[in-house]
Order: structure tokens, then C-alpha cells, then sequence
């Protein structure tokens, strides 16, 4: 997908909430969602995006309400922007960020908020993101903020070693020592935001309704298998 792709779908998305906001009817309507925890490497930016024209395509419960819309990286931007935050701290909100002697540093000279504000500020965006449905939301344990909501479906992808150092390297045009520094980096920073900041293990696959190994399961099959999976979800709800 294109960034001007993704960006108008965002916007799209905005727009739909700010009218779904002002209906106090309509947002009582309980619509899916689906939260994305993924190794690195093993295609959660691909599968989210695969996903997201899947339910567009197939998810008939949707036509009245927000169009599915992916939120990755622009889950910053809408944490910015429903916390009127600078546009300068979006540089602090990485996942991967595990320089703790950095953000004490950064606190203190007043760079940005503390890492637990941003946190916070994160999860009370996710949590509007589930509430208004149609969203999927990929990392920042996300599937542990919202896991008492009833319209979640939690997903985590796996894959081995070899595979996801293949997808960084095709992904990212970078060498092989280049794509397993970016493995071990991302993998380490998620685990550790998990753990210090909502006391989870990553890797508990209680955490999760479905585990799909990316090895085995191709992308668009993936996106298919969970596409039901919210589809059925979305028809119970309406019941």
C-alpha cells in the first residue's frame, strides 16, 4: 500500500469518527476489531494491510459504519492528534525504544513526557479505536489493553529465524547482519514494553485467540483465515 494510500484511508477513517462522535446511537453499536502482535519480520505490516482490503471487500456488517482501516504507524499520529501532543514527540513513541538511560535523560531536560504518560495517552487512543470498531491495530500491546472489550480478536504472528531475516532483507533492502541487529532490536523492545508496562509476557499464547506460524501460512491466506474469523465475530455481535 502506498503512503498515499494509507494516509487517505486514515483520513477516511477521521472523518467517519468525528460523525460517528456526534452520534451518540450509532456509537453504541459494538463493531470488531483486531489488535496484531507480531515477531519481527514475520509480515505484520503486510498481513494488516492484506487484512484490512479483505474485510473491506468481504465484511458486509461494515458498509454503514468506519471503513477498515490499518493503524501502525499513524496510530502515532492519531495519539498526537486526539491528545493535541507536538508533532515533535512522535521521535520518543518507538515500541522498539529500550534505551532506558535515554528517556530518563530526555525527561529531565524536558524533550517530551514521560514514557508513562506517552503510554497511557497511547492506550486511552487504542481504547477509542475499539470502541468505534473497524480498526486494526497492530502492536503497543494492544490486544492487553483492550482485552475486556467483547469485540476483540487478538492476533499473534510467528515465524523462524531464517524466514523473518528473508522478510527484512526483501522489506527493507538490508544486508544480512543489517536485518538481524533490526531483528533482535524490535523483538527485544517489544517483549520489554510488554512486560514493563503492562506486566505481560509477549509469547504467552493466552494472550491471543489465534497463533499463525507465516512460515507455513501465506499472507493472503492469513489475512483470509483471520478476515472469517472477525466476519463471524462482527455477525455474532449484531445478533
Amino acid at each position: 500500500m502506498t503512503n498515499a494510500n494509507s494516509f487517505n484511508r486514515f483520513q477516511t477513517y477521521f472523518q467517519c469518527q468525528l460523525r460517528a462522535d456526534r452520534d451518540e446511537e450509532k456509537s453504541k453499536i459494538l463493531h470488531p476489531f483486531v489488535t496484531i502482535s507480531r515477531k519481527a519480520g514475520a509480515g505484520g505490516i503486510t498481513i494488516g494491510e492484506e487484512l484490512c482490503d479483505y474485510l473491506r471487500k468481504h465484511d458486509n456488517q461494515a458498509k454503514n459504519a468506519c471503513p477498515w482501516t490499518v493503524f501502525d504507524k499513524n496510530l502515532v499520529e492519531e495519539v498526537i492528534r486526539e491528545h493535541s501532543l507536538s508533532d515533535k514527540v512522535a521521535r520518543f513513541m518507538s515500541e522498539d525504544r529500550i534505551s532506558e538511560v535515554a528517556d530518563i535523560l530526555d525527561e529531565l531536560f524536558g524533550l517530551h513526557p514521560s514514557q508513562w504518560t506517552l503510554v497511557h495517552k497511547t492506550s486511552q487512543t487504542i481504547l477509542h479505536l475499539a470502541q468505534m470498531g473497524n480498526a486494526i491495530i497492530v502492536g503497543r500491546g494492544a490486544n492487553v489493553i483492550t482485552r475486556k472489550r467483547p469485540n476483540g480478536f487478538h492476533v499473534r504472528l510467528v515465524g523462524s529465524w531464517e524466514k523473518r531475516i528473508e522478510y527484512m532483507r526483501d522489506r527493507f533492502n538490508l544486508s544480512r547482519k543489517e536485518a538481524v541487529a533490526m531483528i533482535k532490536k524490535r523483538d527485544l523492545g517489544r517483549k520489554n514494553y510488554l512486560k514493563k508496562y503492562f506486566d505481560k509476557d509477549i509469547d504467552d499464547p493466552l494472550l491471543y485467540d489465534l497463533l499463525i506460524n507465516t512460515d507455513n501460512v501465506a499472507y493472503e491466506e492469513a489475512a483470509r483465515i483471520i478476515g472469517e474469523a472477525v466476519i463471524s465475530l462482527g455477525q455474532r455481535l449484531q445478533r
